[in-house]
């Protein structure tokens, strides 16, 4: 996975709003200490929904 990919979220994160399936688009790769990804899930209006950094075992390609 690399900047500006779509993903699909594979679990849900309730305290995000956010359910397994969900589309985001990577914004940011961080490599320490360990490989995570800046997510960001928009609402339909393009507003931001959430942004959170996950884990690669989080995320499916979308």
């Amino acid at each position: 996975m690399k900047l500006l990919d779509t993903v699909r979220l594979n679990q849900d994160l309730p305290n995000e709003g956010l359910r397994a399936g969900a589309i985001g688009v990577i914004v940011e790769v961080y490599t320490t200490p360990d490989c995570a990804y800046e997510v960001e899930f928009v609402n339909d209006d393009g507003s931001t929904r959430a942004m959170r950094p996950l884990r690669q075992e989080q995320l499916d390609s979308a």
